[in-house]
Order: C-alpha cells, then structure tokens, then sequence
C-alpha cells in the first residue's frame, strides 16, 4: 500500500513543478504574440495584427483583450456581423473588470452603428453609461445618434451633460438644437409653438443668427411684417455675408407698410455697424440714386472704393453712377479697370 501512495505524490509532484515551470513560458509567450499584434496595429498591418490575435485566443481563450481587438479589426475591414458575433460572446463572460464591460459595450455599439442598427447601438451606450454616467465617448456617441434621428429634445438634454462634463459652456450648440426644434413644428403647421422654441432659443444665446432668420419668416407667413423685419435685421446685423440674401424681403416689406423712408435707414445701420460691407453700401447707394442725391451716392461708393480697389461690385455701381456725368474716355477707363480685375479673377 505504501508505494502507490509514493507514486502518487511523485506524480502530483512532476505535475506541479510542470505547471510552475511550464505555464509561465506558455503564458509569456502568448503576450509576446499579443504584443506582436499590437505593435502591427500600430503600423496599420491589420492582417498581419489578426492573424497574431487568432494565434493568442488558440493558446489561451481566457484572453479577452485579445478577443475585443480581433472584433474591432473586423468591424473596422467592413465585417461588422462578425464583429457582434465576437463582442456579444464576450457579454457572457463572468467576472469582468469595469473596464473591459466599458470596452465590450463601446465595441457593441460602434458594431451595430455601422449595419445602421441605431436602437441596439443606443441600447449598448446606454448600458456603457449605467457603468460610468460621465463617459465623454457614451455622450458624444448619443449626441451624433440623437441627432441623425433627428431628436432635437434629447440632442438639448445630452448636449446639456457633455458641456457639464467637460465644464464649459456653449449656448449656440443648445440654441441650434432650439431653432432646429422649431422648425420641425413649423413645417407640421404649428406654428405658435415654433416660435415659443424660436424664442427660447433667442434668449438662450441672442447671437445665435439663424434663430432671427427663421422668426422673420415665419412672421411673414403670419403677415406680421413689422416683427418680420426686426428679426431680419437682426440676422443681417449678426450674419453679414448671407445677411445681404435676405435685403430685397426687407426692403419689400417695408414698402408693403408704406415706410420707404426706412429702406435708406436700413442699410444706413447696416452700414455703421460694418462698413465693408459693399452690397449694403451699394444697395444704399441706389436709393440715394433714387432720391436724386447723385453726389451722395457716388461718394458712398468712391468711399467704398478707396477701401477695396478690387471690389468689382463697387466698380460696377461707380460706372452706373457715372455714365451721366462722366466723359467717354473716364468711362472708358473705368471698363478696362473692371476687365482688368474680371481678367485676374479667372486666372486665379
């Protein structure tokens, strides 16, 4: 009885000293391979990166980063089933560190984000958030979601907690996601409620333009033209490049009150406010046409001129002001100008 006892313990002994001697160097190889992979990952040899991955989960499928990698290189080679496929095995595994969960549902969602599966890309940021509420990458992730589906509500209350994370303020982003808001009840016809969010949206950032922009037209559509212009203007005033696009529904709903005095006050403020800008100054110019005052007018433009010699608009308005006063051969002058600087235009 006592030697098969003796053998026993010899073996249990040669298999303890196999797994002290033997599984270290196992395991220190399977990282070297991983190291391997990450360093072709680094490179950008995702095949080479891959094929390290599958040898690592080989020798030890216990490897969950190995396993996280492998599905993000697929997803990222177009295969995004296959990617599920490994991610969502992962989901099951017991004992997990917080982490790895975080890095398991960031993978999910960013797999299901690219078949389009936008409710179960939601449904996995959502669970990465019950992890950690104040992940950057979770809120941002949403905020794109909410905004291609177009959820203008959500999109204000994500926005609200990323700016809270990352303890700033941006009151334009809120507001834009106001006015988009409103004009979503706008175009279903309800049109009161558009402007309350259009107005909220104003007092939540009042340098946000396009709020004034969409409050004039809807105004317009209301035939509340004096509202109308004061929110235009304000746009024209904030907006100056595509402020001149809305100059002619100004001066049309001025006109339809009977206020043509207020045209030329207009672009006046335009104007003072600033005085680059050429097609306020050349639409000034016209009504001081308009009104006979010719030297004004010309002024206005030379002035105009003296700060930009390039400005073939204010050259144009020139030769229109001219062409009464000035000789043939001035006038003549004054076209090579415009040819010249059409000329150098086109070259460039």
């Amino acid at each position: 009885m006592i030697w098969p006892l003796i053998i026993i313990l010899i073996l249990v002994i040669i298999g303890g000293l196999t797994f002290f001697y033997i599984q270290p160097k196992q395991q220190a190889k399977t990282e070297s391979i991983y190291t391997d992979a990450l360093n072709a990952m680094v490179r950008g040899d995702k095949r080479t990166a891959l094929k390290h991955l599958r040898d690592v989960v080989k020798q030890d499928t216990n490897h969950v980063d190995a396993y996280l990698q492998m599905g993000d290189i697929l997803r990222e080679e177009g295969n995004a089933l296959a990617a599920i496929k490994i991610h969502q095995s992962l989901t099951v595994r017991p004992n997990l560190k917080n982490d790895v969960k975080i890095h398991i549902h960031r993978s999910l969602a960013l797999d299901y984000n690219q078949i389009s599966q936008l409710a179960k890309a939601r449904r996995e940021v959502e669970l990465l958030l019950k992890l950690d509420k104040k992940n950057l990458w979770a809120n941002e992730f949403l905020l794109a979601l909410f905004e291609k589906q177009q959820d203008w509500d959500k999109a204000t209350q994500i926005s609200k907690i990323i700016q809270k994370v990352k303890q700033l303020q941006d009151p334009t982003q809120i507001a834009r996601f106001l006015v988009l808001k409103g004009m979503d009840k706008h175009e279903k016809g309800k049109v009161d409620e558009a402007i309350k969010t259009f107005d909220i949206a104003a007092k939540t950032d009042p340098n946000y333009e396009k709020t004034y922009l969409c409050l004039g037209d809807i105004y317009l559509v209301k035939r509340d033209l004096v509202k109308a212009i004061d929110n235009w203007e304000k746009y024209a005033l904030l907006n100056p490049e595509n402020g001149k696009m809305i100059y002619s529904k100004i001066e049309a709903a001025l006109f339809d009150l009977g206020r043509f005095s207020e045209v030329e006050k207009f672009y006046e403020r335009i104007v003072d406010k600033d005085p680059s800008n050429l097609s306020a100054l050349t639409k000034l110019a016209n009504v001081l046409e308009e009104k006979g005052e010719h030297n004004s007018a010309l002024s206005l433009v030379e002035d105009a001129l003296s700060k930009n010699q390039t400005s073939i608009h204010a050259h144009l308005m020139k030769l229109k002001l001219s062409v009464q006063v000035s000789k043939p051969n001035e006038l003549s002058n004054h076209i090579d100008k415009i040819i010249q600087l059409l000329t150098s235009n086109n070259e460039k």
